[in-house]
């Protein structure tokens, strides 16, 4: 069902916009739903508020209904501090007005969405008590800003507001990237290594792997799905190798020893740091650990929030693994969520989760925070190859991303 889409596969639309200029009225019109609550009193949205819907043609979006950007006071503070969160997230931002309200505000907005090199509409609420300003509407024209008088009351100009969202959505999202599809061709095998331990849900599996079959049978290919122990046996019963083999990042080792060597070998994470985040940057950044010193800090992000287990991989396995290979005791410090140092500079290094549960620009936009404060980001299963011996062979299925590794070894 398309309600049932994951998060992460949603075009994140966001209101950004002054208090009580219909920010709530624009989402429930659009949405033809209450989702947020109205009220004439200003600041009555404090926490973003989300709406997953079915947006034709476009598939399965995000509303996110945020505070006021202009809100007052020590909560108001913390209320702006989580609106601006939001653009993290933000595929395609909405900046709300009133007729004869557009100023600092706004061009406050539209630049930081510029800057992020987001895409923009502007929706001049209250159209049906007074019209926009011909200049502003002028100036925004030129600066091909697509801008929409729209009365969320009376439900005047919500089809023309919904078609200019249509037409502004990011070409990147409308011709979505394959997982692992592209990898391996239509008529041809993948086989996807799944563990059951403890870390795996009961009765499912994890979202990573789940897309990698959609992605598989969407593109024609082949499918193949086994548990670390059984991958040697099944292997020797096909009568032609696979065309590339996958495997949870915590079995890299017994994976590898069990795949011939003259098949390509990668992870899920591995896959997607390439689908959600940039694959030969954050290869790049993982040769850092060659960098890397005891009693230097670690930062460990996953995107979502879980309870951990005795060897969960952020807080144990990885940690473990990194100290053998540095040969000395590290620091580690874990977040979660949408949780992220405003100062990184404590950090040698970021090791962050696939993301599976985000959309693309809410990493990029992390890493790209990354890359202005000068600390290398890899992932999680960048770093486990890398800290188990074996990055080269996990990279070769990405040859651009192999031979930027090469290029700065030869440095």
């Amino acid at each position: 069902m398309p309600e049932r889409a994951p998060k992460g596969l949603r075009l994140h639309i966001a209101f950004f916009g002054r208090r009580n200029v219909g920010k709530s009225s624009l989402l429930n019109a659009i949405t033809r739903q209450q989702v947020s609550i109205v009220s004439p009193q200003a600041g009555t949205t404090t926490d973003p508020v989300e709406k997953p819907m079915e947006l034709l043609p476009l598939g399965p979006v995000l509303f996110i209904d945020t505070a006021g950007i202009d809100d007052t006071g020590a909560l108001g503070e913390l209320r702006v501090q989580r609106t601006r969160q939001v653009f993290d997230r933000t595929d395609l931002g909405v900046i709300v007005a009133e007729a004869g309200t557009w100023g600092e505000f706004e061009e406050q907005i539209l630049a930081e969405l510029r800057a992020r090199k987001t895409a923009a509409v502007v929706v001049f609420n209250k159209a049906d008590l007074a019209p926009p300003q011909p200049e502003v509407m002028s100036r925004l024209t030129a600066q091909k800003v697509p801008a929409v008088p729209v009365s969320a009351l009376t439900g005047a100009g919500v089809l023309d507001f919904r078609q200019a969202l249509l037409d502004a959505a990011p070409a990147d999202f409308v011709n979505n990237p394959a997982i692992l599809a592209d990898l391996v061709g239509p008529g041809e095998l993948a086989v996807l290594v799944v563990p059951i331990d403890k870390e795996a849900p009961k009765g499912r599996l994890i979202l990573p792997q789940v897309q990698s079959i959609r992605d598989l049978l969407d593109n024609d290919a082949y499918c193949m799905v086994v548990k670390e122990r059984e991958l040697k046996s099944a292997l020797e019963r096909l009568k032609a190798p696979p065309r590339l083999v996958v495997t949870d990042s915590q079995a890299f080792l017994k994976v590898a020893a069990d795949t011939p060597r003259n098949v390509p070998l990668t992870s899920f994470s591995i896959l997607f740091a390439r689908f959600k985040g940039d694959l030969v940057g954050q290869v790049q950044d993982t040769a850092a650990v060659e960098k890397i010193k005891t009693g230097d800090r670690i930062l460990v992000a996953e995107a979502c929030a879980h309870h951990p287990i005795g060897e969960d991989i952020g807080r144990v396995k990885i940690p473990r693994w990194l100290t053998q290979y540095v040969g000395g005791k590290l620091q580690f410090d874990t977040v979660q969520g949408h949780d992220f140092p405003q100062d990184l500079s404590p950090y040698k290094l970021v090791i962050h989760c696939g993301a599976c549960m985000w959309n693309r620009r809410e990493m990029l936009s992390r890493i790209l925070r990354c890359r202005q404060a000068g600390v290398p980001i890899t992932n999680y299963g960048l770093v486990i190859a890398f800290s188990l011996g074996i990055f080269e062979r996990a990279l070769e299925p990405f040859p651009a991303a192999l031979e930027a590794y090469r290029a700065v070894n030869r440095k």
